[in-house]
């Protein structure tokens, strides 16, 4: 085979295996496009099937919600039941840290109920309702101030002025200087001027009336007096009154009057089986002979007296001295003196002393 034969041989032969490399580049793109739409196809495939399944779940979910008024009912007290529970459990669980810390049970409870009176007395606890009826004081709590001496003092407002301090006396004093008292900034003193024997009903004045009375008016005390009643009946209340105002001719008496109703716990109490009722007329009878003597009458007591023993709302209208040992006060109704220690001490004075703050100025108002 000469050369220009053997060169057209080879070309040929380049040419067929070129267009081998063509066809077999043209056949794996359209392998390659095969597989991508097959892939393409079942990712579609795949989405189309889960967006049914979300069909589905939302049909199934708005089927779900589709309820009668008997569903709902239960369904809401369901609600309530798991949030009462709730509230139960965060409830014990405040009570129990409380009561672990050592608070009394009645502290806890005046904080449980803020719209009742809880009072403990005869061996259980008393829930009153606050009325509305009747009037409601105005001191600002935050007001009642501890002082570094363990006295209450009331920091005066816009509409109050500050506390008055004075005690209150008797007997169980012993003898009192009463220079020194004056000097230890005592502005008044209710001096004890007698008491009704718990068992035979005597009348008795105080052993140190006298020497009380005169020794506090002769050093610029302002005086009130009180009496520590075991009247049975208005009758009696009246002769309490009259024997308390004849003892006053000869003095400046600018504080009030006061009746002394606390609950006696001898077994030989005369006042033992009294009802509520008939210490509410003791009461009253006493505060109207006082008021027609020209005094100002006034009730002392604590909690048990002014919601146990007398009715509120018939007395009303008179002015109250509270007796309670605590430094916060507790008390919703209007009056005047806060007896809030019996531990005080005073100069002049051996041993201790009823303290009390005073948030009426009853010698301004009576001229002096």
């Amino acid at each position: 085979m000469n050369h220009k034969a053997m060169r057209r041989s080879r070309r040929k032969q380049q040419i067929s295996l070129f267009m081998n490399i063509v066809f077999c580049i043209v056949a794996l793109a359209a392998l390659t496009g095969c597989i991508f739409f097959l892939l393409q196809n079942y990712a579609l495939r795949n989405e189309a099937v889960e967006t049914m399944g979300r069909v589905t779940e939302l049909e199934g979910i708005t089927q779900e919600y589709i309820y009668s008024q008997a569903d709902l009912d239960t369904r809401t007290q369901e609600a309530a039941d798991t949030a009462r529970n709730s509230e139960r459990t965060a409830l014990l669980g405040e009570l129990r840290q409380r009561m672990m810390d050592g608070e009394s049970t009645v502290s806890v409870l005046r904080d449980f109920y803020p719209e009742n009176v809880v009072v403990y007395a005869d061996s259980q606890y008393h829930f009153f309702p606050i009325l509305d009826n009747l009037k409601k004081h105005s001191y600002i709590r935050e007001n009642f101030v501890l002082t570094d001496d363990n006295e209450i003092t009331y920091m005066g407002d816009e509409n109050i002025g500050s506390s008055i301090r004075g005690i209150d006396v008797s007997k169980h004093q012993g003898k009192i200087d009463w220079a020194r008292v004056a000097g230890d900034d005592v502005s008044y003193a209710f001096i004890r001027a007698g008491y009704r024997g718990s068992s035979e009903g005597k009348l008795v004045e105080d052993d140190n009336f006298t020497d009380n009375i005169e020794g506090a008016l002769d050093n610029g005390i302002q005086v009130g007096v009180y009496f520590y009643t075991q009247a049975l009946t208005e009758e009696e209340a009246r002769e309490e009154a009259e024997f308390v105002t004849d003892l006053l001719t000869d003095y400046e008496v600018t504080y009030p009057v006061v009746l002394d109703l606390e609950e006696v716990l001898t077994d030989n109490a005369r006042t033992e089986n009294m009802t509520r009722e008939e210490y509410t007329q003791v009461a009253l009878a006493f505060c109207e002979a006082v008021a027609d003597a020209g005094y100002t009458p006034m009730i002392y007591g604590n909690l048990k007296t002014f919601f146990l023993m007398l009715d509120l709302e018939r007395i009303e209208g008179y002015d109250k001295w509270f007796a309670y040992y605590d430094e916060s006060l507790y008390f919703p109704y209007d009056f005047t003196v806060w007896q809030y220690s019996s531990k005080g001490s005073v100069d002049g004075i051996g041993g201790d002393v009823d303290m009390n703050v005073c948030m009426k100025d009853y010698a301004k108002e009576s001229g002096e």
